[in-house]
């Protein structure tokens, strides 16, 4: 049994980290490079053998709006109540509660203990970061790579194409 798990590991280890591979080229946009391993999939090319890579990260962070108190409270009591609905149906299901009783009760629960934390939590930053938003991290670049030993005919397959 060990045998096999070590034989597993070692398959897994080797599909993941081909010996060698070349580049297909270099693409501004992650669809272009998906569109590159799409073509070779219609001409039935092992496309198993390639990767795309991300390469040159940098991170994004879209401001969504201004970070009120109004706003972190109503925040915190959305995500409390959240945790709080699971709670209580956690424990409609290990109790003799009844299900309404044990829903309203996780749910106001959590919803007060949301609005704590999150009204502490915003008078901590004292105004250093009155904003909300999402942050991402990107690549800039992706390159298309391929076993070596099929580096010429997925060449030749590209070459018949704009790609």
């Amino acid at each position: 049994m060990v045998n096999i798990a070590k034989q597993r590991n070692a398959a897994l280890q080797t599909a993941n980290q081909p010996d060698e591979q070349v580049s297909l080229g270099l693409y501004p946009t992650y669809a272009e490079a998906q569109s590159v391993v799409d073509y070779l999939a219609d001409q039935h090319f092992e496309v198993q053998t390639t990767q795309i890579i991300g390469s040159d990260l940098r991170m994004i962070e879209q401001v969504t709006g201004r970070l009120t108190w109004q706003r972190a409270v109503l925040t915190g009591a959305a995500s409390g109540a959240w945790f709080g609905a699971f709670v209580g149906l956690v424990l409609s299901v290990l109790s003799t509660t009844t299900f309404p009783l044990a829903l309203v009760t996780g749910l106001s629960w959590g919803a007060l203990f949301g609005v704590a934390f999150s009204a502490v939590g915003y008078r901590l930053t004292r105004g250093r970061r009155d904003f909300t938003s999402r942050s991402a991290t990107v690549p800039t670049s992706f390159e298309v790579l391929v076993a070596a030993a099929y580096g010429d005919h997925a060449r030749t397959l590209l070459a018949a194409t704009a790609h």
